[in-house]
């Protein structure tokens, strides 16, 4: 018994040789991450805020919760959660002493002698002493492993949400166009009939009552491209609700009201909000103690069993009763043969550690880029936004003029009809920018890791 103690002494000695390196974050630049144009002070940011406060549609707020509730990969999401949570938990009982039960009986006789019968009821117990941090890096790892769980649970949430916002106001987008490109047929319907009516009193000629059918026919098959769109949009999002393709009930685009002002914070931010950059780091601690892990099976691993129990074999003589037995011994295995193997073990949980390294820093690249991408889509339209509403006005005054001119002076109506078709481009053209500015808040609040769960709570 005072071997097993001195064993201890030395274990709890060994344990202290700096073979446990706790992880720490590499350096990552953030300088600049967002672009030159954009170098904020400023840490109020839009992935701050709950996403019920940036969609304030009360049809969209409906529809994401309702894929918040049943989504499959969000629900598949909790599944992979539940099963890190599994493997951390074993590896936290891995620190304790296993216990085991192990009865065993036998009969025996020597040439027909009285049969003999012996038992032991033992109560068998092995506890392995974490010496050199195996044990300690493995529960680190699968912690990590939890973690990165969690941040993929969070980005898939994040995506959802702006994914059901892109759907939503794509349908919005060609609701409208669908509006406008339906009057515009009316309008040119009558046009139609006005051009034929001018060809019969000599005012028009055929190949001007041919030329504005064909824009009629063109605008009328442009309304079946449109339908089909909306159709095609209303099934991706009803795939989303994890529900069967169904008409989608919503508002119209021009009553929708989103943040005027942007404000990205600072990039730094990047690493504790968005989901996805977590996730990536989290796997490189993974690998980081993993790493420590492999490096930990390059030195002894030491044992302590025992058992205790009742027994009526002495060996060569049955005692009845039984009586107890106790037993305990300790055990120091040194890996020879298999070291090569060990060793190998390291390098590869090396490289990938540093491939992790890599993955890490190239998310937050990623990441910055986004957020640009989307800064600038969304100056691009607001600056687009004034400029486009000039030429609708301009279009229709143009329409206005040549009616007028057409019904006094010599103006053709090949004059009209190029300033009707000019007026349909810029309205098609305003509705597209418009949903562009939608779309560049989307991406941003998705880029800057909106959405969260714990903001939600």
């Amino acid at each position: 018994m005072k071997k097993i103690y001195l064993l201890c002494i030395v274990t709890a000695c060994l344990s202290s040789c700096g073979l446990y390196k706790p992880y720490h974050r590499p350096e990552i630049e953030t300088g600049g991450l967002f672009g030159e144009a954009y170098q904020a002070t400023d840490t109020t940011t839009l992935g701050n805020i709950r996403w019920d406060e940036v969609f304030t549609d009360p049809y969209l707020q409906a529809l994401i919760s309702h894929a918040l509730e049943n989504n499959t990969d969000l629900q598949a999401a909790h599944l992979r959660i539940q099963q890190a949570e599994a493997s951390l938990a074993t590896a936290r009982l891995a620190f304790l002493p296993s216990l085991h039960v192990a009865p065993e009986g036998s009969l025996s006789s020597f040439d027909r002698s009285k049969t003999a019968k012996t038992y032991s009821i033992p109560v068998v117990a092995s506890w392995e002493i974490d010496a050199f941090g195996r044990l300690q890096n493995a529960k680190k790892g699968a912690g990590a492993a939890y973690a990165q769980s969690l941040e993929y649970r969070q980005a898939v949430r994040t995506s959802l949400i702006a994914g059901v916002a892109n759907f939503y106001y794509t349908l919005l987008m060609l609701d409208a166009q669908y509006q406008i490109s339906a009057q515009t047929a009316a309008s040119w319907k009558e046009s139609v009939e006005t051009m034929r009516a001018m060809k019969e009193a000599g005012m028009a000629t055929e190949a001007g009552v041919a030329q504005i059918e064909g824009t009629y026919y063109s605008i009328e098959t442009s309304l079946h491209d449109l339908k089909q769109q909306i159709n095609e949009v209303e099934n991706s999002l009803a795939l989303l609700l994890r529900e069967p393709p169904h008409s989608i009930p919503r508002g119209t685009l021009s009553n929708q009201s989103l943040p005027e002002h942007l404000t990205a914070g600072i990039p730094v931010q990047l690493l504790s909000n968005r989901p996805d950059v977590k996730s990536a780091e989290w796997s490189l601690i993974q690998a980081h103690y993993a790493t420590n892990e492999a490096r930990a099976s390059l030195y002894p691993s030491i044992n302590l069993s025992g058992l205790a129990g009742w027994t009526n074999n002495a060996g060569m003589y049955i005692v009845n009763p039984g009586k107890l037995l106790l037993n305990a011994a300790a055990s120091l295995t040194q890996p020879l043969f298999n070291k090569g193997i060990n060793r190998a073990r390291v390098k590869i949980a090396k490289a990938q550690q540093e491939e992790a390294q890599l993955y890490f820093q190239q998310t937050v690249l990623n990441a910055g880029a986004e957020v640009n991408d989307a800064l600038v889509q969304f100056q691009t339209a607001r600056n687009k936004r004034d400029l486009r509403t000039r030429q609708v006005e301009a279009m229709e005054s143009a329409v206005e003029s040549t009616e007028l001119l057409m019904e006094h002076t010599s103006t053709t109506y090949l004059e009209i009809l190029t300033a009707r078709q000019s007026l349909l481009s810029a309205q098609l053209a305003q509705v597209s920018d418009r949903f562009s500015e939608i779309q560049s808040i989307i991406s941003l609040y998705h880029a800057l890791g909106g959405g969260r769960e714990t903001m939600d709570n």
